[in-house]
């Protein structure tokens, strides 16, 4: 076995760990951007695509901030945890890419 191989999979190991991290921030930013718009009263086109992307966005989305959300309480209606959580996911994925990559 030669070290050139290996080196090739860690690297498309680790490229494809930062694209899952980037992946998860834009879901995040997403649903961020959804709650907005229903806490500003607007309302979302009543049909099974749009539901069905809302509710992917807070099945995948809402699991992961809960962690934050009981560890840091909102400040009125600002909900700092989706920032901490984006900010420690970026952090956190980069050292893990740092260390597969080698």
């Amino acid at each position: 076995m030669t070290i050139m191989p290996l080196a090739t999979a860690r690297g498309e190991i680790a490229d494809f760990l930062q694209t899952l991290v980037t992946v998860y921030v834009i879901l995040i930013i997403g649903h961020i951007l959804v709650s907005l718009l229903l806490s500003a009263g607007m309302r979302l086109p009543d049909n099974r695509v749009v539901d069905a992307i809302v509710r992917f966005l807070r099945e995948a989305v809402e699991p992961f901030l809960l962690i934050f959300r009981r560890v840091i309480p909102p400040l009125g209606p600002l909900d700092l945890s989706p920032i901490v959580a984006i900010l420690l996911l970026q952090i956190g994925g980069g050292l893990v890419v740092d260390l597969v990559r080698g």
